[in-house]
């Protein structure tokens, strides 16, 4: 990507509208996505050449974060192959937890386009696992 090339989150959206995705934007820079088959819905978020996309998987009480549902975010064989888990501070005591991924693009060429259906695909599988992984610690 030359200095004067830019990627848009346009350029996301109408790739993302082209494959099976609702979106709307939400903010400059920032897409509500929901994928149609599944119903799941993400955020996508451009910051200079990095697309970020992030689930909102459950908010729990503070409390109910426990080391043991951590162990389980944090272990090299929970099933989640691709994304990441990250906990945010929410009002009243409670903790967001959210699923990620990522991806750099270049120009939003072919390879571009592989690389953002592929990160959206990755997520979604790893959506699934989340919710079987956490439910039972949550149910608990």
């Amino acid at each position: 990507m030359t200095p004067s090339q830019t990627i848009s989150i346009s350029q996301v959206a109408e790739l993302l509208a082209h494959s099976g995705y609702d979106f709307a934007e939400q903010s400059s820079g920032v897409l509500r996505v929901r994928d149609i088959h599944s119903g799941v819905g993400f955020q996508a978020a451009l910051q200079g050449n990095v697309l970020y996309f992030t689930v909102h998987l459950m908010t729990l009480s503070a409390g109910d974060v426990s080391a043991g549902l951590m162990r389980k975010m944090l272990s090299g064989n929970n099933g989640i192959s691709t994304s990441s888990f990250r906990l945010y501070d929410a009002e009243g005591g409670k903790v967001l937890v959210t699923l990620n991924n990522f991806c750099t693009l270049q120009d939003m060429g072919p390879e571009d386009h592989d690389d953002v259906l592929s990160c959206a695909s990755f997520l979604m599988a790893d959506v699934v696992a989340a919710r079987d992984l956490l439910q039972p610690a949550v149910a608990a």
